[in-house]
């Protein structure tokens, strides 16, 4: 629509009567369209425009990037292809640190309880409680920036969604928060062609850390899934 709206205008300058006050001269026609087509060529619009706003856009939280839809498979029950999400160190796959977390409950502010939270997040996915799974988010969901139906609707391009979950990284600071971010490997089937799908990424989280904070903000909470789909070889 640029392109549109702005080549016309170009052309009508250059040829438009060229005159000075008090003295008429012909106008070469020939010269001025030459001057308007060089305008054109020196138009790209595929050049990025300076930002207005020097101010970088908010991360961009996308928490279950949906499968392309695609035409309905038939595939005869008990024939589906198996999931099996890349191995950890493989590409796809989780970091290989061979640290596991730990099955025992985890001090609620500590980076293992961040990555529980993780793992109960995407159990409770799993087994289609969107609603507590959505209230793990920051501000009891309001950090999804969905409402809780839409974040259930997300979902509904699968039959199977499963996720393993690494270990966490280091606790950052800043402004009385604290961050963490849980590696994550999604593993999951698409409700209409029955293929699986793969996805690998990160959950960033964060809690409150200063006086006279509730007990709740104190918690971990998610703040961003970033994730991106895996071509399993």
């Amino acid at each position: 629509m640029r392109v549109v709206a702005v080549l016309p205008l170009l052309l009508i300058v250059a040829c438009a009567p060229q005159t000075d006050a008090g003295v008429g001269n012909e106008v070469d026609i020939d010269a001025a369209a030459a001057r308007a087509q060089n305008s054109i060529d020196a138009y790209h619009p595929d050049t990025a425009l300076p930002a207005s706003d020097p101010v970088a856009p908010p991360p961009q939280t996308d928490p279950m990037p949906s499968p392309t839809p695609t035409p309905a498979a038939s595939v005869p029950d008990g024939l589906e292809e198996p999931l099996a999400p890349p191995a950890p160190g493989a590409p796809g796959g989780l970091p290989d640190d061979r640290t596991p977390i730990a099955e025992t409950p985890a001090a609620p502010d500590s980076p293992q309880g961040a990555a529980q939270v993780v793992e109960r997040y995407y159990a409770l996915i799993g087994e289609g409680k969107y609603q507590p799974a959505w209230r793990l988010w920051r501000g009891g969901g309001a950090g999804s920036r969905m409402t809780v139906r839409d974040f259930a609707d997300s979902f509904s391009g699968y039959s199977e969604y499963h996720a393993n979950v690494g270990a966490p990284g280091r606790v950052d600071a800043g402004a009385g928060q604290r961050y963490v971010t849980v590696p994550v490997q999604i593993y999951a089937r698409i409700k209409q062609t029955r293929k699986p799908f793969y996805m690998i990424g990160s959950v960033t989280l964060t809690r409150t850390d200063v006086d006279g904070a509730a007990t709740e903000q104190k918690r971990w909470h998610i703040q961003q899934v970033a994730l991106k789909p895996v071509l399993k070889r």
